[in-house]
C-alpha cells in the first residue's frame, strides 16, 4: 500500500493548460470537494477492493478532482458533475492499467453469460436464479461473484462513454453549452428507462449510495439490484452510444 502525500499543487501540469487558481484556492477546493471522492471510491471499491485499496484509490481521485479544477475554472453548482467524471475517470484509468479482471475471471464471465443466454433462449423467458445454477453449474456464491463482475463492467463501460462524450462535446474546457447539451443527452437516455431502473441510476450516480445501500433501500437482494444496474445501463449506453 502507498503512502498517502500531500498533492502538491505548485507541481507544474503540463497537460492541463494555464493554471487558474493559486495553490492556496486548489487546496480549499480540494478539501471541499474530498467528500465527493471518497463516495466515488466507495462505490467502486466494492469491485475493485482486490488490486486496489482504498486509500490508493482516494488518492488517484484526488489527482482527478486536481485535474478537474484546472480544466473547469472556479468550481460552480455544475461543478461536481464534471469533477465526478473525472475522478471515476482516473481510477478506472489505474484499474485497467492493473488489469483488475484478469483474465480467467473474463472469460469465466462470458462463459456463464452465454450459458444463461442459452438457457433463456431454451426457456422462451428469463431464467430464475435456481435454473440458473443448475444450468451453469455455479453456487449461490459463485453466481453472485459473476453478477458483480457483469455489474462492474457495465459501471465501467457507462462511465467511459460518458467521459468519452464530455470531452467530444466539451474538449479541453467546458462551457455552458457542452454541459447543457451533456445533461440534455443524459435526460434523454434516462428517459428511456424504466421508473425503476431510473431510481437505481439515480441512487447510484447522484446519491452516491453504494449497490448494498441500493438493495437496503429497494429491499432487494444484492444480485438483483446488480441485474436492475446492468439492464438499465445497457439501454442507457445503448442510447447514448447511438445519439453520439
Amino acid at each position: 500500500m502507498h503512502a498517502i502525500l500531500p498533492l502538491d499543487t505548485d507541481q507544474p501540469d503540463f497537460t492541463a493548460g494555464p493554471r487558474r487558481h493559486s495553490a492556496e484556492a486548489e487546496q480549499r477546493w480540494l478539501l471541499q470537494y474530498l467528500p465527493l471522492v471518497k463516495r466515488i471510491v466507495r462505490q467502486l471499491s466494492l469491485q475493485a477492493s482486490q488490486v486496489m485499496d482504498r486509500e490508493d484509490m482516494e488518492q488517484i481521485g484526488l489527482m482527478g478532482l486536481l485535474e478537474g479544477l484546472r480544466r473547469y475554472g472556479e468550481p460552480d453548482a455544475q461543478f461536481p458533475r464534471f469533477a465526478s467524471l473525472r475522478i471515476r475517470g482516473a481510477i478506472l484509468d489505474e484499474l485497467r492499467r492493473l488489469d483488475w479482471r484478469p483474465r480467467q475471471l473474463r472469460q469465466q464471465t462470458h462463459r456463464v453469460r452465454d450459458a444463461i443466454r442459452a438457457l433463456a433462449r431454451q426457456l422462451g423467458r428469463v431464467p430464475r436464479e435456481a435454473e440458473i445454477l443448475a444450468a451453469t453449474g455455479l453456487d449461490c456464491a459463485a453466481y453472485q461473484e459473476h453478477l458483480r463482475a457483469e455489474c462492474g463492467e457495465a459501471i465501467e463501460s457507462l462511465d467511459v462513454l460518458l467521459q468519452e462524450q464530455h470531452l467530444q462535446f466539451a474538449g479541453e474546457t467546458p462551457g455552458p453549452e457542452a454541459r447543457v447539451l451533456q445533461e440534455r443527452l443524459l435526460s434523454q437516455a434516462l428517459a428511456q428507462l424504466s421508473e425503476r431502473e431510473r431510481l437505481v441510476l439515480t441512487l447510484y450516480y447522484q446519491q452516491d449510495l453504494s449497490l448494498k445501500e441500493i438493495a437496503l433501500v429497494l429491499e432487494v437482494t444484492d444480485a438483483r439490484v446488480c441485474q436492475l444496474v446492468k439492464q438499465a445501463l445497457g439501454r442507457a449506453c445503448q442510447f447514448l452510444t447511438e445519439a453520439a
